[in-house]
């Protein structure tokens, strides 16, 4: 009752009459016609843009975990490589660095005979492989700059209450560290991973065939320039809602598992 009292305030209501007027012009004066001929291209592109997104931040983040705690907690000699890392990728383009390791890194290995008839050459011969170290690092790059923060501002007095009690290092930091850092930070990695989302569109420089390299190719061949990027627009505008919505709800369970956790210390 409260959702739909605030949906039928007389500013919504417009903006829902002129979007709904956006959506049929559109839908009457653009060309769709090519979309039944590009359509298993698209979804190609939709599910390649997905799974790069996915295992670029799940990696990235699995390397920005020691990367901030090196730089909040460690000693010198990984604290300086870790700072190094994060202030590098941080102040360099992405798609130089994409750049340089598909046409650097990636033209050094067919110089070498063991490369060239390694199990591995098959994939290190192909595009994708150099897009998904490129982002994952950019993805680690950031984040580990965010968990320092996060790692950091976990309450010292839990941890020393953990070492009185005898709890061990690694302990410690699995049930007591990660899970805090974490949640102070899910709202920045819910934004960070929308910003990882919109920097896939890079990777096809390097001929990875993805969601935005689909609208390109749909528009040298029919020469039609504003419906496939509208589409490409709507596409990325469902899958950052949906990032949304999982971040989300990730921060309701983080809360409620952090209040439960409250009251049974006070109980």
């Amino acid at each position: 009752m409260n959702t739909l009292r605030a949906l039928m305030q007389p500013h919504r209501i417009a903006l829902m009459l002129v979007f709904g007027g956006i959506v049929l012009w559109c839908a009457l004066a653009l060309r769709w016609d090519w979309i039944p001929v590009y359509a298993p291209l698209a979804l190609e592109g939709l599910w390649r843009t997905v799974w790069i997104l996915v295992i670029t931040c799940v990696l990235g983040f699995l390397l920005a975990i020691p990367l901030g705690l090196a730089q909040a907690v460690g000693p010198w000699y990984l604290a300086i490589p870790a700072r190094s890392f994060c202030t590098v990728i941080r102040g360099t383009p992405l798609l130089l660095q994409i750049w340089l390791l598909y046409y650097g890194l990636g033209s050094l290995f067919p110089q070498f005979p063991a490369i060239r008839s390694s199990e591995l050459w098959p994939y290190l011969r192909q595009a994708w492989p150099y897009a998904v170290l490129a982002l994952t690092m950019s993805y680690a790059g950031y984040e580990g700059e965010v968990m320092r923060g996060a790692f950091s501002s976990v309450a010292k007095g839990q941890l020393e209450a953990a070492k009185a009690y005898g709890m061990k290092r690694f302990t410690m930091f699995r049930r007591i560290w990660l899970p805090q850092a974490i949640r102070n930070v899910l709202p920045t990695l819910g934004g960070e991973t929308i910003l990882q989302l919109k920097a896939t569109p890079l990777v096809a420089t390097i001929t990875v065939v993805e969601l935005y390299a689909v609208s390109s190719k749909v528009r040298a061949d029919t020469f039609i320039v504003y419906e496939p990027l509208l589409l490409l627009a709507v596409f990325y505008l469902m899958i950052a809602g949906a990032i949304t919505l999982l971040f989300r709800r990730f921060e309701r369970r983080g809360t409620g598992g952090a209040r439960l956790k409250s009251a049974d210390v006070r109980t």
